[in-house]
């Protein structure tokens, strides 16, 4: 049996299956790693650890999505 998990994404409850890192949650998501920046519980998780970042039930992330143009 799958577990899931809650996480507050931007605000808004979501349920994701479970285990998760932040990694996963971006690709999930259909977001570029290398175009985001991730806030875990108010703590700016750092590009290098999304792969190993785990995420836990009740999780509040904030992620910014960063657009070039002029």
């Amino acid at each position: 049996m799958q577990k899931s998990l809650t996480l507050i994404l931007n605000g808004e409850s979501r349920h994701f299956d479970a285990p998760v890192t932040v990694a996963g949650l971006l690709a999930n998501l259909g977001l570029e790693t290398r175009k985001v920046a991730v806030e875990r519980n108010e703590e700016i998780v750092p590009r290098s650890t999304y792969t190993v970042t785990s995420l836990a039930d009740g999780d509040s992330l904030e992620i910014v999505y960063f657009i070039g143009g002029g």
